[in-house]
C-alpha cells in the first residue's frame, strides 16, 4: 500500500520534469498523509500547431477519492490506494481510470514491515538513483450538497517486487517518464491499452532505509524523518500511523 509519501522536490524540478503549468511554489513536504492536499499532474486541454502552452496541468486535490456517486462521504472508507488490478471494474474507480488518470510526484514513500509479533518498524523507501518519480494516480471531483465541488484522488498499488515484499505484499505504481503521455492520454488510451503499466518497479529500483517512528505521527515533518537508524534501534510506540487530528482536512 502506500500510506505516507514525501515531495522534497523542488516546484521547478516538478515543472520541467513532468511537463505542467506553472503553478503556486510549495515547499518541501516530508510525510504527506491521507486526507491531506497533494499534488497531481493530468492532462491539458488539446494542444493547437504552435502552441507553446504546457501539455499538462496541476492540481491540489484531497488524498481520499471520494466516487461522484457518494450521496455522503462520512459513510465512506477512506479510498486512499486503488488496487490496480481490478480499478477498471471497481464501482468507485472505473470512472476515473477511464477518464481521470493522472500522475502523482513523489520522492519516496514510507512503509512499516512487521517482525514476527513486534511493533512496526517504519522505512524511507526511494529511488536508488534519487530524483523524482510519479505514482500512477486517479482524480475524481465530488460535489456536496450544497453545490460546491472537491477535487478528490487516490494512488493506485500494485504487489511489491521481490526488493520489497519483505516489508509489505504492496507499492505504489510507478510509471515511468517515457509512459507519462500514454497514461495521461484518457482520449485515446483505454485502461486496458495501459494495463501494461500498472506492474512492479523494476528490482534495483528502489532501496529501504529504516527509519525512526518518528514518522507515524502525521504533525512530525521534516528532513529529520529520513534519517536512517539500525533496524533493531527504532524505539518507542511504533505503533503504524491511523487518522490523526492534525492533518490538513479539506472537507
Amino acid at each position: 500500500m502506500c500510506g505516507r509519501f514525501a515531495l522534497t522536490e523542488t516546484p521547478e524540478a516538478v515543472q520541467n520534469q513532468l511537463g505542467v503549468a506553472d503553478f503556486e511554489p510549495f515547499p518541501p513536504r516530508y510525510n504527506i498523509a491521507p486526507t491531506q492536499p497533494v499534488l497531481m499532474v493530468m492532462s491539458g486541454p488539446p494542444q493547437r500547431p504552435g502552441s507553446n502552452l504546457p501539455p499538462r496541468r496541476s492540481m491540489l486535490v484531497r488524498w481520499g477519492l471520494i466516487p461522484s456517486w457518494t450521496k455522503d462521504p462520512k459513510g465512506l472508507s477512506l479510498l486512499f490506494n486503488a488496487r490496480s488490478e481490478t480499478a477498471a471494474e471497481k464501482p468507485s474507480f472505473r470512472t476515473a481510470m477511464r477518464h481521470r488518470r493522472t500522475l502523482v510526484p513523489a520522492s519516496g514513500f514510507y512503509e512499516w514491515r512487521r517482525a514476527g509479533g513486534g511493533s512496526p518498524e517504519p522505512y524511507w523507501i526511494k529511488p536508488r538513483k534519487g530524483g523524482l518519480i510519479a505514482f500512477a494516480g486517479l482524480a475524481e471531483s465530488w460535489a456536496e450538497p450544497g453545490g460546491s465541488e472537491i477535487d478528490t484522488g487516490a494512488i493506485l498499488t500494485t504487489a511489491a517486487n521481490e526488493d520489497l515484499r519483505g516489508i509489505h505484499h504492496r507499492m505504489p505504481v510507478v510509471i515511468q517518464p517515457q509512459d507519462f503521455e500514454r497514461w495521461l492520454d484518457c482520449l485515446n488510451q483505454e485502461p486496458r491499452h495501459v494495463a501494461d503499466l500498472l506492474k512492479p518497479a523494476e528490482p534495483g529500483f528502489f532501496e529501504a532505509v529504516p527509519v525512526s517512528d518518528a514518522v507515524n505521527r502525521v504533525a512530525n515533518a521534516g528532513p529529520g524523518l529520513q534519517e536512517p537508524v539500525e533496524s533493531s534501534r527504532v524505539t518507542g510506540s511504533r505503533k503504524k500511523p491511523a487518522g490523526d487530528d492534525s492533518q490538513l482536512d479539506l472537507f
